[in-house]
Formats: structure tokens, C-alpha cells, sequence
């Protein structure tokens, strides 16, 4: 492809200029967001820590909804009959 082709064009241009300012936006929001948490008395540690947390929570269930979902099938049912069964909530 020749250079000009990898140019883009004014509609990707403007598309491509708006999503940058959409994340610039966001940027901005999140450093508000950090500014006020560490006003409050939270630390940078203490917040990476609760995020560390939070991912390693959500993979733990991803993988007992994976189970689930293996065991509804051995069982010929749906994961929400099972959730009665082990004490589960439909919004756990």
C-alpha cells in the first residue's frame, strides 16, 4: 500500500479526534476521581491494593460461574437452578 493509502480520511480523522477527546475526558474524570479519593485519606498503596483485590476477586467467580456452567450441563439444567442449591443469589 502506498503511504497515501494509510492516511486517514476526514471522516476516520474526525472519528479518531473525537474518541481522543472522549479519553481525554475520561482521563480527566479518573485523576478527579484520585485527587478526591486520596482527599479522603486513601492511599495510592491502598487503592492499588482494593483494584489487586477486585481483579483477583472477579476471577475467582469467572471460574465458579465456569463450574456452574459445567455442572448445569452434566446435570441437563440451567445455572440458575443450580444457584438454590448452593446458597447463591442470582446477583452473586
Amino acid at each position: 500500500p502506498s503511504p497515501r493509502s494509510c492516511q486517514p480520511n476526514g471522516a476516520n480523522k474526525e472519528a479518531l479526534q473525537r474518541e481522543i477527546e472522549e479519553l481525554k475526558q475520561k482521563d480527566l474524570a479518573l485523576d478527579q476521581e484520585i485527587a478526591q479519593l486520596l482527599s479522603e485519606g486513601y492511599s495510592l498503596e491502598e487503592l492499588e491494593q482494593h483494584i489487586s483485590l477486585l481483579h483477583e476477586y472477579n476471577d475467582i467467580k469467572d471460574a465458579g460461574q465456569m463450574l456452574l456452567g459445567k455442572l448445569a450441563v452434566i446435570r441437563g439444567v440451567t445455572t440458575k437452578q443450580l444457584y438454590p442449591e448452593y446458597d447463591l443469589e442470582l446477583s452473586d
